[in-house]
């Protein structure tokens, strides 16, 4: 989907806690679907180590509950989108919500997904999709396996996972971009080693991959961005939203 006369919204990177940053996804999308907003796409930060799960992922292991990590309880909170669950630290997230996209889900992943393969690979990187089949369901770790939803670099580092939510048409896609990830926490979470970035991306800075992904989203969708951060009145609808939700 592309409108050469489009102008979407580039929200400044924000750095809170799960529970804010999965309110604003929310009312983002809702504020989409009620055409209040353009396509809007964010990039956020977590202010500290959070496990996020999908949706419908009702169980995970009891100690995940009382994990620590550097004398402060690592949050858990729930996304509206679905896929298995995320440790948000040491990592780079995306938002995107819009709407006009067709086909099946993920052929619209890929539609979504190529401005960050165009994005990194901007900045020397070179992504292709995961290959995991649907036994990837049973495990409750969404970097333990790559789907074809997912990106990984040429030495199968699992970079990026994504997931999706469609809803009246429009479309919150987000997804975990794993940049320099606490080895030993992770092991902690999952009971699971994963692999070190490759040097080549723990060299980039955190700026200059967001400007190579908006400059890929712009050429890929022939769009420009109003780069606009949320007013007070927008924080406090979705504050307003939370407490609804409570």
């Amino acid at each position: 989907m592309t409108n050469s006369d489009a102008m979407w919204r580039l929200i400044p990177t924000i750095d809170a806690t799960g529970t804010i940053q999965m309110a604003i996804d929310r009312w983002l999308l809702h504020q989409h679907i009620l055409g209040k907003i353009p396509p809007t796409l964010r990039f956020y930060t977590w202010s500290q180590p959070t496990i996020s799960l999908g949706y419908h992922q009702r169980h995970y292991p009891e100690h995940w509950a009382s994990l620590v990590w550097h004398e402060r309880p690592i949050d858990i909170v729930k996304r509206p989108t679905g896929g298995r669950a995320v440790l948000h630290q040491g990592d780079l997230t995306y938002a995107f919500i819009g709407s006009g996209f067709t086909g099946k889900r993920v052929e619209i992943y890929q539609q979504i997904c190529q401005f960050l393969i165009d994005g990194w690979r901007s900045i020397d990187i070179d992504l292709q999709y995961g290959t995991a089949g649907t036994g990837y369901i049973h495990n409750p770790n969404c970097f333990g396996t790559a789907t074809s939803a997912d990106l990984v670099c040429a030495d199968g580092y699992k970079l990026i996972g994504s997931a999706q939510l469609i809803k009246s048409g429009a479309i919150l896609q987000h997804g975990s971009m794993r940049l320099n990830p606490d080895i030993e926490l992770f092991e902690k979470v999952f009971g699971e080693s994963i692999s070190h970035p490759p040097a080549s991306i723990l060299q980039l800075s955190t700026q200059t991959i967001i400007d190579a992904l908006t400059d890929a989203a712009r050429s890929n969708f022939k769009i420009d961005f109003d780069l606009r951060e949320l007013s007070d009145r927008e924080w406090s609808e979705i504050k307003s939203q939370e407490l609804a939700l409570d």
